[in-house]
């Protein structure tokens, strides 16, 4: 009994850990599709190239894609039945603290400086690059959008993680499809 309240907390932090994840995803797909008719696809590079980012990332996007949908069963094809698309865009998230802290009115009146205590910081900024991307699935035949993956979190300048953040936001989004599947 004992051994279970040394085990209970460790395992209480490491499902709060794993649970709490910076992506946030979100899926749209058509109704009428018959997702088990996809079997093949390919990329669509006219699609593709139109992505606002680094040739470089759009290769470590695609190849993420491509090790998701292979461990679906899916094979690439020169004839495929699902063209995969993406586009990303960024935002630029600007955060201010004013650390203020006293008692009583403060700052500038007409006869001088207010009364009061306390102290005061300078504020701080911190500036941060949300990041969303997008990943569409089009019938080839029909050439229509038949779902579309949505990932949004923050994206980092340090380039030793930027894989694994690339292939955790390609993972989340993919673990989505198909749609009706238990997660």
């Amino acid at each position: 009994m004992k051994r279970i309240f040394k085990v209970l907390p460790v395992l209480l932090i490491l499902l709060i850990a794993t649970s709490c994840s910076s992506i946030k995803v979100s899926t749209d797909y058509d109704k009428a599709a018959d997702f088990n008719n996809y079997k093949t696809f390919a990329f669509f590079k006219t699609g593709i190239d139109k992505a606002e980012i680094s040739d470089l990332d759009k290769r470590r996007i695609l190849r993420a894609i491509e090790t998701e949908l292979l461990a679906k069963g899916f094979t690439k094809s020169e004839n495929p039945d699902l063209l995969i698309s993406l586009f990303t865009k960024s935002n630029q998230r600007v955060d201010v603290y004013n650390n203020y802290w006293g008692y009583g009115a403060w700052g500038w009146g007409g006869y001088g400086p207010g009364w009061g205590w306390g102290w005061n910081q300078p504020a701080s900024v911190s500036t941060s690059t949300e990041g969303t991307l997008f990943i569409d699935l089009i019938d080839a035949n029909k050439k229509e959008l038949v779902w579309q993956g949505m990932g949004t979190g923050y994206l980092t300048r340090n380039m030793d993680k930027k894989d694994a953040l690339i292939k955790e936001f390609v993972a989340k989004i993919m673990e989505k499809y198909p749609p009706g599947t238990k997660q």
